[in-house]
C-alpha cells in the first residue's frame, strides 16, 4: 500500500504561494536565500527537479565518479580510520600520548614535526620543539614510536620541507624493527608545493623538489607496497582564507602537477595515482564540508580519467582533518561543538580517515583530557551513532547532491584558471592564487566584523569572566641547548632553492581575541577592566533586549559593562554613571523611551563628562536629533562591531 498515493502531490508554485503568505510581503530573496562565499546561492528547498536528467549523476558508492564514496560498502565494513595528531615537543611526551591514544580508540597516528623541520630551518636551534615534535634524527623517531606495533598502525607524517628526510627516517625504522614491506602502512606526506605555500621556501628548486619527490614515490611503490610517498594537504590555503572552491582547485592543480612528475619519473598512471593521498580541511559548515569532500572525489576521478586511468584506479585516498581556522582560544569549550559538526561532516562526506583536533589545540600542548574528547567524538559518531554503518548517508539528499555539483563546477573553473596561468607552481610563485585567496578572506573578515558570521563565545555571547584554559609548555631549554651543540659544527642554514611570501594563517576569531588580549593586558596594568556604563531607560522589560545586546557587543572586545535596573530620571542616571568610574556609556531602551528620554539623557551624560555616548539601536529618522544631543555613535545589527570596539579601546587607552 502506497500511502503517498492517497495525497495530492504539491508543486513548487503551491509551495511558493504558502511561503509568500508566511513571509507577509517580506522579500523572498532576502529572507530565504543564502549566498555562500563560493558564489553559490542556497535555496530553501530542493527537490528531484533540481537534479538534471533521469538518473542520479553522482552514480553509486564505489563507482565513478566516486561522489558517493570510494568503496561500494561505504564505511559499513571497516569504517573510517580514527586518526590522532600528535605535536608534543619532546619525543618522550609524544610517545606517551600516542600509546594512550592507541590503547583507547585511535587506529592511526599523524606525526606533526616541529617548525624547524617543517620550515627547512633545522639548523636554527630556537625552532626545535616549536609547533611540533622535535624529530631530527633516527633516535628521535624511534623514541617517539617506542612500543608502537608498526605493522598494525598506519602512520602519516607532516614534516614540510623535511619530508624527504622524514621518509628516510621512517623506512629505516621499519627496517630496523623488522617490519615486513607488505605490513608497513604509512604516508610520507611529501608535498613540495604545499610546503612552499605554507612556509614560503623550499630547500631546492621547484623542479628538483618535484623530481626528488617522484624518485621517492617510485622507490616507495617498489619497496613498500602499502605505503604512499606523496601528500596533498590544503590546510595552508584553507587557513589563509580560501573558499571551498579555491581549496579544491589548489588540490586538483597540485595533484595534476604531481601526476606529471610521477609519470615523467617512470610510474604508470595507476601506480602514480596510488602514491597520492589528499588531506582536506572540514569545518562547522556541515553541508558545505560534506559537499566539498564529495566534489573532491568527483574532480579527481575526472582528472584521472583524462590521464587515461582505468575506473578502478580513479578513487581518491582522502583524509579529512577538522579546521584549525575555525578554532578559538577564548571559550575553547565551544570548539567541542565545532569539531563534532566537522567530524560528522567528514564521516558523512566519505573520508577514509578522519582527524579531529583537540579543543585546546590553539592553546599549547593538548592534555590527556582534550585528546580523549577528540577520540571519543569520533567513537560516538562512528559506533554509538552508527554513522559508519550507513552507505553514503547523504545520498539522495537533493540539497547535498545539488551543492556537490555546484561546488565541483565552481572549483573546476578555478582549477582551470590556475592551469591557464601555468599551473600550480606558477600560481604560487607569481602570487595570483594568494591574491584571490586574500580577497576571499577580506570578504569573510568584513562579515565577521559585522557579526554577519557570528562566532559563539567570541563575537556573540562572550564570557568576560571565563576561567582561562591553560596548557603549560614544556621546558625546551635543554633540548635547544643540545641542538645548539649538535649544530655547532654544521655551519649556517643553506640558502633556499626557492622562496616566496608564505600564505598567512588566519583564525576566524583572531581579531576579536586580539581585543580581548589587549583588554586583559589593560586589566593587568590598571587593576580593572576597561568599562562601559549601561544607561538603561525605564523598567527592566523595556530595556533588557538592548541592554543585553550592548553587553554582548562591548564584552566581545573585553570591555566590562556595568548594568542596573533602569532610570526614568536623568539626574539619577548621571549620579550612577559618575559612581561607576566608567568613561563611556551606552543608552539602552525601547524606541518609545528613546523618543521621550534619549535627548535629555544624552545631554546630561555628556555634561557629566562621558567621553563617548552610544545608543543601542538603529536611530532611523531621529539620528540627527540624537547626534545633536550628544550621541556619538549608534550600535545596531549590521554595523562594524570591530571598528566600534577598536575606537573604544583607543579612547580608553587600552592599546597603550
Amino acid at each position: 500500500m502506497k500511502l503517498a498515493s492517497e495525497f495530492p502531490v504539491p508543486d513548487r508554485a503551491q509551495w511558493l504561494a504558502l511561503v509568500d503568505k508566511a513571509l507577509k510581503g517580506a522579500p523572498f530573496d532576502k529572507k530565504l536565500l543564502t549566498r555562500l562565499y563560493e558564489g553559490i546561492v542556497v535555496q530553501p528547498l530542493y527537490t528531484r527537479a533540481d537534479v538534471d536528467g533521469v538518473t542520479d549523476p553522482s552514480g553509486f558508492p564505489g563507482a565513478a565518479p566516486f561522489a558517493r564514496g570510494g568503496r561500494a560498502s561505504g564505511a559499513g565494513t571497516e569504517g573510517w580510520e580514527i586518526r590522532s595528531e600528535h605535536s608534543a615537543s619532546l619525543p618522550a611526551d609524544a610517545n606517551a600520548a600516542i600509546l594512550d591514544d592507541l590503547m583507547r580508540g585511535a587506529t592511526a597516528i599523524h606525526l606533526r614535526f616541529d617548525n624547524a623541520a617543517r620550515s627547512g630551518r633545522a639548523t636554527e636551534a630556537a625552532l626545535w620543539g616549536e609547533g611540533g615534535i622535535a624529530i631530527h634524527a633516527a633516535d628521535d623517531l624511534d623514541r617517539t614510536l617506542k612500543g608502537v606495533l608498526l605493522e598494525f598502525v598506519p602512520l602519516s607524517l607532516d614534516a614540510g620541507a623535511s619530508a624527504e628526510r622524514a621518509a628516510e627516517l621512517l623506512t629505516d625504522l621499519w627496517r630496523s624493527r623488522g617490519t615486513r614491506p607488505d605490513q608497513a602502512r604509512g604516508s610520507f606526506g611529501i608535498d613540495p608545493l604545499g610546503t612552499l605555500a605554507a612556509e614560503g621556501r623550499l630547500t631546492a628548486t621547484i623542479e628538483d623538489s618535484l623530481s626528488r619527490m617522484a624518485q621517492i614515490a617510485a622507490a616507495t611503490a617498489r619497496d613498500w607496497p602499502n605505503a604512499t610517498a606523496v601528500g596533498i594537504d590544503t590546510a595552508a590555503y584553507h587557513d589563509a582564507g580560501a573558499t571551498a572552491t579555491q581549496e579544491l582547485a589548489a588540490a586538483m592543480a597540485t595533484g595534476t602537477a604531481y601526476l606529471k612528475a610521477l609519470t615523467t619519473a617512470g610510474l604508470d598512471i595507476r601506480a602514480a595515482l596510488d602514491q597520492i593521498v589528499f588531506t582536506l580541511s572540514v569545518d562547522c559548515d556541515q553541508f558545505l564540508s560534506i559537499a566539498k569532500l564529495r566534489a573532491a572525489r568527483m574532480m579527481w576521478a575526472r582528472i584521472a580519467e583524462a590521464c587515461g586511468a582505468p575506473e578502478s584506479a580513479r578513487r581518491m585516498r582522502l583524509l579529512a582533518q577538522t579546521s584549525r581556522r575555525m578554532m578559538s582560544k577564548r571559550d575553547p569549550w565551544v570548539n567541542l561543538l565545532r569539531t563534532t559538526v566537522a567530524g560528522f561532516a567528514a564521516g558523512v562526506g566519505g573520508a577514509d580517515s578522519v582527524a579531529v583536533l583537540p579543543f585546546d589545540v590553539e592553546l599549547g600542548p593538548s592534555d590527556a583530557f582534550s585528546r580523549r574528547i577528540a577520540r571519543n567524538i569520533q567513537i560516538l559518531l562512528k559506533e554509538e551513532s552508527s554513522l559508519a554503518q550507513v552507505i553514503d548517508p547523504a545520498g539522495g539528499s537533493w540539497y547535498v547532491e545539488t551543492l556537490t555539483r555546484q561546488i565541483a563546477e565552481a572549483a573546476w573553473a578555478e582549477f582551470q584558471k590556475i592551469e591557464s596561468t601555468g599551473g600550480m607552481a606558477a600560481a604560487l610563485v607569481e602570487g595570483s592564487l594568494a591574491e584571490r585567496i586574500a580577497l576571499s578572506w577580506a570578504e569573510r573578515e568584513k562579515n565577521i566584523a559585522r557579526r554577519k558570521d557570528p562566532l559563539t563565545g567570541i563575537s556573540e555571547f562572550p564570557n568576560l569572566h571565563e576561567r582561562p584554559v591553560e596548557r603549560p609548555r614544556p621546558d625546551l631549554k635543554p633540548l635547544r641547548a643540545e641542538a645548539a651543540g649538535y649544530l655547532a659544527g654544521a655551519g649556517g642554514a643553506a640558502e633556499p632553492g626557492v622562496s616566496i611570501a608564505p600564505l598567512p594563517r588566519h583564525r576566524l576569531g583572531e581579531a576579536f581575541e586580539a581585543l580581548r588580549d589587549a583588554a586583559e593586558a589593560f586589566r593587568t596594568r590598571t587593576g580593572a577592566w576597561p568599562r562601559l556604563f549601561l544607561a538603561n531607560l525605564g523598567p527592566v522589560a523595556s530595556h533588557t533586549a538592548r541592554a543585553t545586546y550592548a553587553k554582548n557587543y562591548f564584552e566581545a572586545g573585553g570591555i566590562e559593562t556595568l548594568g542596573n535596573d533602569g532610570f526614568t530620571d536623568a539626574a539619577a542616571c548621571v549620579a550612577a554613571f559618575k559612581a561607576s568610574g566608567a568613561r563611556i556609556v551606552a543608552l539602552c531602551g525601547s524606541d518609545g523611551l528613546y523618543d521621550s528620554h534619549a535627548v535629555a539623557f544624552a545631554q546630561a551624560l555628556k555634561q557629566a563628562g562621558a567621553e563617548c555616548v552610544y545608543l543601542a539601536g538603529n536611530p532611523g529618522e531621529r539620528k540627527a536629533d540624537y547626534a545633536a544631543a550628544g550621541v556619538d555613535e549608534f550600535i545596531f545589527v549590521g554595523c562594524d562591531v570591530l571598528a566600534t570596539l577598536r575606537a573604544a579601546h583607543a579612547r580608553l587607552g587600552v592599546c597603550a
